[in-house]
């Protein structure tokens, strides 16, 4: 499944989520946020090289239980999961190549 465009006003629950099977990559943020707006290149550049895993873009802020519920304090977050569990995380990534090593380390 290649790159999500569009954030998603409405969420997973974290019960749909911690079900999932496969990589999944969940990006945290917002549309008018600039550092998620600066993030998209680097993100989009990975994900032309590792197409295998899921991605979930899901708006996030004050409130928001599935964002909270993996402690988001930063946009973008990107929480990288293996079969519904967590195995790595970035938060506001400056490279692309980070973002692909953690692709590569949830569909090994």
């Amino acid at each position: 499944m290649p790159m999500t465009t569009r954030f998603e006003p409405i969420e997973p629950t974290r019960a749909e989520i911690d079900a999932t099977q496969g990589a999944l990559v969940l990006e945290f943020g917002a549309p008018w946020c600039g550092y998620c707006q600066a993030a998209q290149p680097l993100i989009e550049r990975a994900f032309t090289r590792n197409v295998a895993a899921s991605h979930l873009k899901i708006e996030d802020g004050k409130g928001r239980p599935l964002g909270r519920s993996y402690g988001v304090k930063l946009w973008p977050t990107l929480v990288f999961l293996r079969d519904g569990q967590e195995v790595e995380r970035l938060v506001r990534p400056s490279d692309a190549r980070s973002i692909e090593q953690a692709l590569q380390r949830i569909q090994a």
